[in-house]
């Protein structure tokens, strides 16, 4: 059980599952060099919470983007880094130094247009992008995570895969894996078993041994999760809403023994239907989370208020986490969302940054209500520029 000790002071709620008292990760510096709308910038930043501000299109989400690139080895905008270069250029980069526990480390993403990416842990070169998870560990809140609840199945499949991956990283290797075996199956079902039947075995034996591993880990996740964001829930709606969160997995069954079998049966009992579809049916890629209010699917009988209070239960969620299993509190990332929250939530989404350091993004200062009485280092994105105000 989660310890969950509630007291008020200044009008703010403070949560005690916010405060393991573990040390503090922190970005002291990022450097961009033709990266989206900026074509030089060098910052420092200071602990605590930095605010940009500034018009539609300035670029305070672009620095945002720099930040979580390097958490995640992608950006939470585009899968195609070639837009991530300056227009007009050929080569850009991203350098963030950060303070962990175990020190200062340093994170270089090298970008040229029409090459993969490089990327450099402490100037070292590193041959996989899942080098850097658990690094750099970061919960992002935006407008768009209502699509956590009103999305389909594979925007929450991503939400449970960038969580675990960065809490575990031999997880996303054993995702990494899984894709990629999945698509040479799904290649060889469009192409035919005549072609490359006598590989089908070796496929479905990558995918129900990976498949069972990826289902265990997400079963965990989501027990752990669902107890947090039930009592967070509780919490926001003043005890008149129970969320329930359930893990839906596409072949349920108790272990990861039972669960290899189970896919791999699966997979054989589906096959004159995936060669018909040309895809596979069978396996973790089409897993779910139901989530229910009051024993009702919210995705589909819930109002706008209730959806977006439960996308920032599971958002919320993360935070505690990974201060718990990572013993370190994660950074933040808040684009724009103050505007988009209600006094209740905006002041439960106060007590989550309290401990943490936290990048927030707003047109004006006068978005972010209480925040404003915090001690901020605050600047003015604009022209491919930040200025400190």
């Amino acid at each position: 059980m989660f310890p969950i000790i509630v007291y008020k002071r200044n009008k703010i709620w403070y949560n005690a599952i916010f405060s393991w008292g573990y040390g503090l990760l922190r970005i002291t510096g990022l450097k961009l060099h033709n990266f989206r709308n900026y074509r030089d910038l060098e910052q420092t930043f200071e602990p605590g919470l930095t605010v940009f501000t500034g018009l539609n299109g300035a670029g305070k989400t672009n620095v945002l983007e720099a930040i979580f690139l390097c958490a995640l080895g992608r950006s939470h905008r585009t899968s195609r880094d070639a837009e991530l270069i300056r227009m007009g250029e050929m080569e850009g980069m991203v350098l963030l130094n950060l303070v962990t526990r175990g020190g200062s480390r340093s994170i270089r993403e090298e970008l040229t247009f029409g090459e993969r990416k490089r990327i450099f842990l402490d100037g070292a070169p590193v041959a996989r992008s899942g080098e850097l998870m658990g690094c750099l560990n970061v919960v992002m809140f935006s407008p768009e995570d209502l699509i956590l609840v009103k999305g389909g199945p594979a925007e929450r499949r991503r939400f449970l895969d960038m969580e675990i991956s960065q809490l575990k990283p031999a997880y996303y290797y054993d995702l990494q894996q899984y894709n990629q075996a999945l698509k040479q199956r799904n290649n060889l079902l469009k192409e035919g078993l005549e072609t490359g039947g006598d590989m089908l075995e070796l496929w479905d034996e990558q995918l129900s041994r990976l498949g069972a591993r990826i289902e265990v880990q997400r079963a965990s996740f989501c027990r752990d999760l669902r107890e947090l964001a039930g009592e967070l829930h509780d919490h926001m709606s003043s005890g008149q809403e129970e969320l329930r969160i359930s893990y839906e997995p596409n072949v349920p069954c108790a272990d990861e023994n039972l669960i290899r079998e189970a896919i791999a049966d699966a997979l054989v009992g589906n096959l004159e239907k995936d060669l018909f579809r040309g895809f596979t049916s069978a396996g973790p890629h089409r897993d779910d989370l139901l989530l229910e209010l009051n024993g009702s699917d919210v995705r589909t009988y819930g109002s706008q208020g209730q959806q977006r209070t439960t996308a920032l239960s599971l958002k919320l969620s993360e935070i505690a986490l990974m201060e718990r299993l990572r013993q370190e509190k994660p950074v933040l990332l808040l684009d724009d969302v103050f505007s988009e929250l209600d006094e209740n939530r905006r002041e439960l989404l106060l007590s989550a940054i309290e401990g943490c350091q936290g990048f927030i993004t707003c047109t004006h200062l006068g978005e972010l209500g209480a925040v404003q009485d915090e001690q901020l280092q605050v600047f003015r994105a604009g022209g491919g520029h930040l200025i400190e105000v």
